[in-house]
């Protein structure tokens, strides 16, 4: 039977660009994986964040096999490029830094005292993506490595990453049908169960025929993620060989041009946030317990929907995503800028989501590109229209998607090579006029009513540390933001049609080449902090609009001084009856709320405690009334809240 065995422990690192042969001999720093080297400049600012070829060096014994074992190197994730080496030999080499894949070390192991090696590599080239985006492209070691042993007969895994079974899950009317095979080599003899969530078998058969699940339970969003595991075991002259596991999820979808999204025959607008997978101080070198408290807050504000943007994710993630019943927008990191020398590489990048996240119910979209218009020039249309061939081809029962750029005019038949579009519009923050988000996306829908058209990235930068009493575009302040996502989201619920609809961001992230708010190297568009602490107001003006779970919230948690003797707080919560006290005193009450945030006047004398009370649902602020504005709620700076792109030019 197969084997998994991590290896993360004991790495050398070579922060030196240098041969092999000069590599083999230095000290180098002892560490464990996942790794990043851009921890740290790689969200300091600055845009100098170390971008080169290091290394990761490791002594391993041979494990016991059996005869016609095979081991492979699992390296989940090298960013950018990665040439790996065993006992001196290049065995390898891999381009994309965000997918799995695996390499065949068996001849090349000794007993004992082998020398493993890897190369990685994310200086700037011209023909791997990303080369130009709004983040960070983080070196190393990121996502850790594996051993695999497999035995002679076994399930596929040389293959761009194959995770040896492809399950085609199907509804026909009351009955699930799962028709089980590989996306290459598949072994001759496989045998599959059909396992329920209490452990029940539900259908048990020859691979080479169709499984049917009686009365299947549908996986149905957040309201019940149900995943079934589908259990494959290869035999060899009658005798098991290789198991593999993998759960799905039955369910039906479509884009419904002026309804929106359909999930199981019924509406499920889509409504929710982007994410992007790094941490502070760690980069993208994060665990299962940071994707878990990634999952944990995404599913708190109440959102239906992500897009993993711009690259492959962690695999445990998506999975993560199935179990919380998220519907998933996943791309590749064809972003910005097209490159002729780079289509092989975003051809490939495709494939490899495509086959390693295949089984994943939660996934309902590949997302050919992200404002890939940016920048001109020639080729990308051709090249989109393969790339869209390709997907319907290795994936046809998923959508192809795209994110357009904000500049892009609707009548650009480029938006519209896809199944489903969708637009970046910033209108409110990089330029003036929230208004102008629906007015455009109202305009598009009316021009191409048949067309399925989402709003894949809106909001604004906001800083819990900066605070305004009279907010205004670019002050980057806390007020400012969820006002303005107030705006926009009002804006939206009047739009029924849109198919989806993913806020920019849920979580600040680092972008080293910003320097917007004071703090420098980082993107502050998210609803929470990027350490995950604290949860600015704009999260809970989303909770309120998405949530099930009962709360109520005051906006100024981190805004206690105030100048101004007439001042106000605003009230977000999903109660119909709510009442607010000032030191104890009612200051204004709502017995039948229709809306999710209330402006509330407060006369400022001294020192005060502002609640809001429902039922037992309470939350308070403590304001003081200063004589002059706090300047440390305020830019020190004037602040250049132009798009990342112009600032680069």
């Amino acid at each position: 039977m197969r084997q998994i065995i991590n290896i993360n422990k004991s790495w050398r690192f070579i922060k030196e660009d240098i041969s092999y042969e000069n590599a083999l001999d230095k000290k180098g720093v002892l560490l464990d994986l996942p790794h990043t080297w851009n921890n740290k400049d790689g969200q300091d600012g600055g845009g100098d964040y170390v971008r080169s070829a290091f290394w990761y060096f490791k002594r391993l014994d041979r494990p016991k096999l059996i005869d016609g074992d095979k081991v492979y190197l699992e390296i989940l994730a090298c960013n950018s490029s990665a040439e790996v080496y065993v006992n001196g030999r290049k065995l390898f080499t891999h381009d994309g830094g965000y997918s799995l894949f695996r390499v065949n070390i068996t001849e090349q192991l000794m007993d004992k005292d082998n020398i493993i090696a890897i190369k990685a590599d994310n200086k700037p080239n011209d023909y791997v993506y990303p080369q130009h985006a709004d983040f960070t492209f983080y070196g190393g070691l990121y996502r850790g490595v594996n051993l695999l042993i497999v035995p002679k007969v076994h399930f596929d895994v040389d293959y761009l990453g194959d995770p040896g079974l492809r399950c085609d899950a199907k509804v026909n009317g009351n009955d699930g049908i799962l028709e089980v095979s590989g996306f290459k080599d598949f072994p001759l003899d496989v045998d599959c169960r059909v396992i329920d969530r209490e452990g029940k078998e539900v259908a048990f058969g020859k691979a080479s025929k169709p499984l049917v699940i009686k009365n299947v339970h549908l996986w149905n969003g957040l309201e019940d993620p149900y995943l079934y595991t589908v259990e494959a075991t290869a035999n060899d002259m009658g005798k098991e060989s290789d198991v593999v596991k993998t759960r799905v999820g039955f369910r039906t979808f479509k884009v419904d041009s002026r309804k929106g999204f359909i999930l199981n025959g019924r509406n499920y607008p889509l409504r929710g946030v982007s994410r992007h997978q790094d941490f502070a101080a760690l980069g993208n070198a994060i665990t299962e317990k940071e994707m878990k408290e990634d999952i944990n807050l995404i599913k708190e504000v109440g959102a239906n929907t992500v897009r993993l943007a711009h690259y492959q994710h962690s695999q445990r993630f998506y999975e993560l995503c199935d179990e919380a019943g998220l519907v998933v927008w996943s791309e590749i990191p064809y972003i910005s800028k097209h490159m002729n020398s780079g289509n092989a590489n975003a051809m490939n990048q495709m494939k490899e989501l495509i086959v390693q996240t295949y089984n994943n119910p939660s996934i309902v979209c590949r997302g050919l590109s992200n404002e890939i218009t940016m920048k001109s020039s020639t080729g990308k249309t051709q090249f989109h229209k393969e790339l869209n061939d390709l997907v319907h081809k290795m994936d046809p029962y998923r959508l192809t998607a795209m994110a357009n750029f904000a500049m892009m005019l609707s009548v650009n038949p480029f938006c519209r090579i896809v199944d489903v579009t969708s637009m970046n519009f910033y209108h409110g923050w990089y330029t003036p006029w929230t208004s102008l988000n629906g007015i455009r996306l109202s305009l598009f829908h009316f021009l191409f009513p048949n067309k399925g058209l989402g709003f894949s990235e809106y909001g604004a930068e906001g800083m819990p540390s900066l605070h305004s009493e009279h907010p205004k575009r670019g002050d980057n302040s806390e007020e400012y933001q969820f006002l303005c996502h107030h705006k926009i989201y009002k804006s939206l619920s009047k739009r029924p049609y849109l198919w989806a609809t993913h806020l920019w961001n849920m979580f600040d992230f680092a972008a080293d080449s910003r320097n917007v708010g004071g703090d420098p190297g980082k993107n502050h568009k998210g609803l929470v902090t990027f350490d995950r602490k604290i949860k600015k107001d704009s999260f809970y003006l989303y909770k309120a609009f998405w949530s099930k779970e009962s709360f109520v919230h005051l906006t100024g948690h981190r805004f206690t001084q105030r100048a101004d003797r007439k001042t106000k707080a605003y009230v977000m919560t999903n109660q119909k009856t709510f009442k607010v006290l000032q030191d104890g005193k009612e200051i204004y009450s709502v017995t039948d709320g229709k809306e999710v945030l209330y402006k509330v006047n407060v006369i400022l004398e001294g020192k005060s405690k502002i609640e809001v009370i429902s039922g037992n649902l309470h939350d308070e602020i403590e304001l003081v009334k200063v004589s002059k504005p706090n300047p440390d709620y305020s830019l020190k700076v004037k602040s250049n809240n132009s798009s990342w792109e112009k600032k680069k030019k």
